[in-house]
């Protein structure tokens, strides 16, 4: 296993900061730090603009702020686009689209027990970027599969670069896009979803897993050929603890849960404390141990982390920033508590 567990600490890259400084120093405090995406410093810092980058046929309206897609557009840049494939560089987050991606490859990371990535995911970028008839690019098959792999050769590309700052690094591939999958997504289901999915994992080197904050059938994630999956435990809880069979398979393929257990918005954050989060998380693992998955087994492979992003809060950054704090210290409670080193 290059992915620890032992209730370390890491969080969602979306911050909702203007101060580069202050973003890089929060995503540091985390055990597995990562490179934070600043979407309101500006629209380049959008996930969606992020994994966009030298996509052919997209049309970015930096002062209206929209990513949509034109059909025409691609058929005309595919050709140049595909003679780039051999080019790591092609592939890569410049320097305008993450004000702190290469920042954060200058830091001496090799101490660390992993560092993490992300890029926006192929089935949620096909599904919100639409063309000139507001048809999601995701139900057109040529672009579908070209999408699945110039995404792959990103992942790949960023996952490389982070290997070379420290060995055990991994990647999130951000997929909210996969809770609708079963209701609004008509036209594309999970058949087809598991399919290009799992055709994209075979491209992406390991270790690789999914992060994503809502409520998608479980089922469908934890049979995945992943390395590690980061989900919304807080809002969640009840859910998750009847899926104990595939959750005890994925852990026994090595795989590593990520419990987003603090919540980031202001109310829900207002209303817990550390023994109120502690005993939601241990609701979770003792309904999961009564079904036969050791607790000590379960700890190895988790880790701790917010619920979601949170881009809008009445008291701007500051609920976020506590509720990274929050995280450091509920994780040294719980560390102390089990014994973990």
């Amino acid at each position: 296993m290059t992915i620890p567990g032992n209730l370390l600490t890491t969080a969602m890259a979306v911050m909702p900061y203007e101060d580069v400084d202050k973003a890089l120093e929060l995503a540091l405090s985390m055990d597995i730090p990562f490179w934070p995406q600043l979407p309101h410093y500006n629209y380049y810092e959008d996930m969606y603009v992020q994994a966009s980058e030298h996509f052919p046929g997209i049309l970015l309206d930096m002062e209206a702020r929209t990513l949509r897609f034109s059909t025409e557009k691609f058929l005309e840049e595919l050709e140049e686009a595909m003679s780039h494939f051999n080019d790591p560089e092609y592939f890569d987050i410049s320097d305008t689209y993450s004000v702190v991606y290469r920042r954060f490859l200058d830091l001496d990371l090799a101490k660390r027990p992993a560092i993490r990535g992300q890029l926006e995911g192929p089935i949620s970028f096909g599904y919100n970027v639409v063309d000139e008839n507001d048809r999601p690019i995701l139900f057109n098959d040529t672009v579908r599969l070209f999408m699945l792999d110039f995404m792959a050769r990103r992942v790949n590309v960023q996952l490389k670069r982070l290997k070379k700052k420290n060995p055990n690094a991994f990647m999130f591939i951000d997929e909210p896009g996969l809770q609708f999958l079963w209701s609004a997504m008509s036209g594309y289901g999970d058949q087809a979803a598991r399919e290009d999915m799992d055709s994209f994992f075979t491209m992406i080197e390991r270790p690789r897993g999914v992060h994503l904050c809502g409520n998608p059938d479980w089922d469908f994630l934890l049979r995945m050929d992943l390395d590690i999956l980061s989900l919304d435990i807080y809002t969640n809880n009840e859910i998750f603890m009847s899926y104990a069979k595939s959750v005890r398979s994925f852990l026994d393929r090595g795989g590593t849960l990520v419990w987003g257990i603090i919540p980031t918005h202001f109310e829900p954050f207002e209303k817990e404390d550390i023994p109120s989060l502690i005993s939601r998380l241990e609701d979770v693992w003792l309904a999961l141990d009564r079904k036969g998955i050791d607790r000590e087994f379960l700890l190895s492979r988790s880790l701790l982390s917010p619920a979601t992003c949170c881009l809008i809060n009445p008291d701007g950054d500051t609920t976020v920033e506590k509720a990274f704090q929050v995280v450091r210290e509920l994780s040294g409670t719980l560390r102390d508590r089990y014994g973990l080193t």
